[in-house]
């Protein structure tokens, strides 16, 4: 016990800054000692700012005062200091590989215990002291130990971003918001995080009624194969018996129907557990997103947290099931009307009636179709209409983003865009920060020489000069292509073959998209909408919209409001 009295002892002689024992103990004016070293480089990095303040409780003092060394402390000390060495820690305590090391130990280092938001730096549980014992520490931001707190710098001011540019959804410093951010919607991170927090829980609600409403769906569909492989047994067994009272006349045909029917049947059942399982896929990937975000909201780091909120909060299509349709028909059981009539008329009904009972058997469809046709008018397009914009990120320098990241125009001088690796950087494109699926439509105005309004898969190339990174230059993307000379021409694009599209002159262009049909579509914009271009394919990727904008300074070309 003794010992241990001692070593507390010991502690309530360290010096605060370095956090040993004091070496050449001076006192302040305030009553707070430190080492004569420590205080002296302190106060020399604080010469600039003509104040010299006490580390601990901040009281200033002008002049700087002059340092002499306590004698009855250094004694003190020196009484204190224990003749035994130290115990080493146990080895499974220094920080590994893949620890968090203490950034204050020196030599071989401990594993951490907590990371600073506020000083940036992670403690071992010796260091870490006083942030529990000094006041203002105490209101310092501690959370589990990371790896990543040098992301909480800005990379141009060298401060720690504590707020957040909604018009470029970036974290910034306060420094960057009165310079290349003056004038943009900013609030601070925490804020942002809060309102993305309340986002996050109601997609979370979104997905847990979706799991719901597709449970209901796959029990239903379980349900309707119950009944089908119900209706399809009876009707096998009526039609035996049937085709047994005519086995002279009937064999033959007795066969083709069984046959019939085990085929139908087991391309319906195979449909409609096609149907389940995808149902039950979406179930697991919508749980699994649903855990993804949950351990999001849970994220302490409100930099993290933004930084991976865009990527974990857009929700994959839903398979479209939430009202599954069945064909109210009786299954098979118009098959054995049939055959017993068959039985009653032997020659008529295998010459007359056989066309009839193959067509009830192939008529028997559990599900509706799902496909939808496509609108016919503008009004009846603005039912799928979608807010899109534009993402800073893939932006090519000299391109100009603004009116909220929906209008591009081209400029002469570059444009002061953080270095990043989605950027298009030899053509002059930019992607939408939305990815499409689903039924889409929006609509895009153009001025100046030409543009190229285009779809994209993510994966596009983006820093060569090849027809790898162009709209509608390679496989990976389609794009209608605008020109004004003299005379409007336009052209459809894709994988280096131009088709020459004929068309009204045009400066506001409707695209429909239906990803799951394959079907993207190029209008003129009027009430009755005037088709430039349809494509009929397969989307295998979700895509983004795409501007190419123009080819001299000041053309323009922005994304419409769609009321």
């Amino acid at each position: 016990m003794a010992k241990q009295g001692n070593q507390l002892d010991q502690e309530k002689f360290s010096c605060s800054i370095c956090l040993e024992e004091l070496k050449d103990p001076v006192t302040l004016p305030c009553g707070h000692s430190y080492c004569l070293n420590c205080i002296k480089t302190h106060w020399d990095e604080e010469d600039g700012k003509k104040l010299h303040s006490c580390p601990q409780c901040r009281q200033t003092f002008t002049p700087r005062p002059v340092l002499v060394k306590n004698t009855m402390l250094a004694e003190l000390v020196k009484e204190l200091k224990k003749p035994e060495v130290p115990v080493a820690p146990a080895d499974h305590c220094y920080a590994g590989l893949e620890d968090v090391a203490c950034d204050f130990c020196t030599g071989k280092k401990l594993k951490a215990v907590k990371s600073c938001l506020m000083c940036l730096v992670s403690y071992c549980e010796k260091h870490l002291q006083p942030h529990y014992d000094v006041a203002q520490l105490k209101k310092h931001k501690l959370v589990e130990p990371s790896k990543n707190l040098q992301e909480n710098i800005c990379s141009r001011h060298d401060e720690v971003m504590k707020m957040f540019c909604r018009t470029d959804q970036q974290c910034i410093c306060y420094l960057c918001s009165v310079d290349e951010h003056k004038g943009h919607d900013t609030v601070s991170a925490a804020a942002e995080r809060t309102e993305r927090q309340r986002e996050l829980e109601g997609s979370r609600q979104q997905i847990q009624q979706r799991i719901q409403d597709i449970e209901k769906d796959v029990k239903v569909l379980q349900q309707e194969v119950e009944a089908l492989n119900r209706s399809a047994e009876k009707t096998v067994e009526d039609s035996e018996k049937i085709f047994t009272e005519l086995i002279c006349l009937m064999e033959k045909r007795s066969s083709e129907v069984k046959q019939q029917i085990r085929s139908q049947q087991e391309t319906e059942v195979s449909r409609v557990k096609e149907l389940q399982e995808k149902l039950e896929q979406e179930i697991t990937e919508l749980k699994r997103k649903d855990a993804e975000l949950e351990q999001l909201s849970h994220t302490e780091d409100q930099n993290q947290f933004l930084h991976n909120y865009p990527s974990l909060s857009q929700l994959s299509e839903s398979t479209d099931t939430s009202s599954v349709d069945i064909r109210p028909l009786r299954y098979f059981e118009d098959v054995t009307a049939a055959v017993s009539e068959l039985r009653d008329q032997l020659q008529d009904i295998l010459r007359q009636t056989w066309t009839n009972i193959s067509s009830l058997v192939t008529q028997v469809d559990v599900l509706l179709p799902q496909a939808e046709p496509e609108p016919k008018t503008r009004a009846g397009f603005l039912k799928y209409s979608c807010e899109i914009t534009l993402d800073p990120n893939t932006a090519n320098e000299y391109l100009l983003l603004s009116e909220g990241n929906r209008k591009v125009t081209v400029m002469s001088q570059k444009q002061s865009y953080s270095s990043h690796k989605d950027r298009f950087i030899h053509w002059y494109q930019v992607l939408s920060r939305e990815s499409l699926t689903g039924r889409c439509y929006w609509e895009v105005e153009w001025r100046g020489t030409g543009v190229d309004i285009a779809v994209a898969y993510k994966n596009i190339s983006r820093s060569g000069f090849g027809d790898e990174c162009g709209f509608g230059y390679n496989d990976k993307s389609w794009a209608l292509r605008c020109f004004q000379n003299n005379w409007k021409t336009k052209q459809f694009c894709f994988n280096n073959i131009k088709t020459p599209v004929s068309g009204p002159q045009s400066s506001r262009i409707g695209v429909y998209l239906d990803h799951r049909a394959g079907i993207l579509s190029f209008y003129s914009v009027s009430e009755t909408m005037t088709l430039f271009h349809r494509v009929q394919t397969t989307f295998t990727q979700p895509l983004h919209a795409g501007l190419y904008a123009g080819f001299e300074d000041g053309d323009t070309v922005k994304f419409c409001k769609l009321n």
